[in-house]
């Protein structure tokens, strides 16, 4: 019996824009080795601000306090990581009112998407509503209007985000693993055996799955 299924989970934000970038690396990487049919693919929580409130807070000013980034610097890395996207077809739009949100309403609808089959869609149309369309991912409109133009039912998305049991199981996921070590994100975790964290080149993701390819071939003679 041939099990030669790859399974990538995926720890991530959705207001990380080297999460879309690095998964865009890896898309295209699993895209030329021809193996999209064999790769299955979870997302996981990770919020960069837990301790984010409502209201958000300016993305200037958070990168300002968070890392001492320089209004120059942030314009500089802001153009850089424009360019990124667009190589691989994806639109940053930053704007000057835009701000870092708390996200742990996003993970839970992220997570009641899973067993519907919907998660990568909803994950996907997240990052282009941050990034791209000027949406407040915290906002609880927002949240259940991306959830329904991916195809989830209002009501029981609306019965997860009220249910605080499911805030807490996120939460738990994330300090499972916060605990194996993953404190920066993109993390891609390999058949839970092995991770690249950051958002490596194309070629370092096509190197690592060539090799699960390669060792699950041997597995099979």
């Amino acid at each position: 019996m041939m099990n030669n299924r790859i399974k990538l989970d995926i720890i991530s934000d959705v207001v990380c824009p080297w999460c879309i970038v690095g998964y865009k690396h890896l898309e295209t990487a699993i895209e030329e080795l021809g193996i999209k049919d064999r790769i299955d693919i979870e997302w996981q929580p990770f919020e960069l601000n837990p301790d984010m409130t409502e209201k958000g807070e300016n993305l200037r000013d958070h990168v300002a306090r968070k890392y001492g980034s320089s209004r120059e610097d942030s314009d500089r890395a802001r153009e850089n990581i424009t360019k990124q996207g667009a190589q691989y077809g994806f639109k940053f739009d930053y704007f000057e009112d835009m701000k870092m949100v708390n996200t742990l309403n996003a993970h839970v609808l992220l997570d009641h998407a899973k067993p519907l089959g919907l998660q990568h869609q909803l994950k996907m149309r997240l990052f282009s509503a941050f990034f791209t369309e000027h949406k407040d991912v915290s906002n609880r409109e927002v949240l259940l209007n991306e959830a329904e133009a991916v195809g989830i039912e209002r009501k029981p998305a609306e019965l997860a985000l009220d249910n605080p049991q499911l805030k807490r199981e996120i939460q738990e996921i994330e300090s499972q693993w916060h605990q194996m070590g993953i404190s920066g994100v993109p993390t891609v975790v390999f058949n839970r055996e092995s991770a690249l964290t950051g958002a490596h080149p194309q070629e370092s993701f096509k190197q690592a799955l060539q090799q699960l390819v390669a060792e699950n071939g041997r597995a099979d003679d």
